[in-house]
């Protein structure tokens, strides 16, 4: 009996996950594991909580941006954000931590990514935006548990959009490191 209660009780605990300025982020998502959760703050401002999913929980950049499988980022919003500043936060991200020639290349592909923000208008606060990996299918985008666009291709891509938050030069250092489950 003692047992059981015991068993019940880490599962409960287990289920929660991580709590990011009042959003819970679940420890598993579509077969994936929460290898961290944080909090992207502008200025003094709260926009918001991000969980990163992988197959199997990694400490090291490297490790995450290169493993194989599946891969997610759960973006939820705390703020209103116009579809184009928050297209242009993650392009900056993406530009401090690729070349000015990798950036070429993605040329078509951030096109592609603008033009699937620019169909939401804007980021609400309360809305939730997914960045999935799909191996051998590409970038899915989906807002509001919607699929919104066409699949982007290639994981160069992705591992791109992985660096805004966990590269050399991440958006925010104390995020990154959350982000790769370390615990404040």
């Amino acid at each position: 009996m003692v047992f059981r209660a015991l068993f019940l009780f880490l599962i409960a605990i287990s289920a929660f996950g991580a709590e990011v300025a009042g959003v819970t982020l679940p420890d598993t998502d579509k077969q994936l594991v929460l290898n961290g959760a944080g909090l992207r703050k502008r200025a003094f401002f709260q926009v918001y909580a991000i969980g990163l999913y992988v197959a199997e929980r990694k400490s090291a950049a490297a490790e995450v941006i290169g493993a194989s499988g599946a891969k997610r980022v759960a973006i939820h919003m705390l703020r209103d954000v116009g579809a184009d500043q928050f297209t242009d936060a993650l392009m900056d991200g993406m530009k401090d931590n690729q070349s000015e020639a990798e950036m070429k290349a993605f040329d078509a592909r951030i096109k592609q990514l603008a033009a699937i923000m620019a169909e939401m208008k804007e980021a609400r606060k309360g809305m939730r935006i997914t960045l999935d990996w799909l191996p051998g299918a590409g970038t899915q985008v989906t807002v509001e548990g919607k699929p919104s666009g066409a699949l982007i291709p290639g994981e160069d891509f992705y591992r791109a959009l992985l660096r805004i938050w966990v590269g050399d030069n991440p958006v925010q250092a104390d995020l990154k490191k959350a982000l790769l489950g370390d615990k404040p």
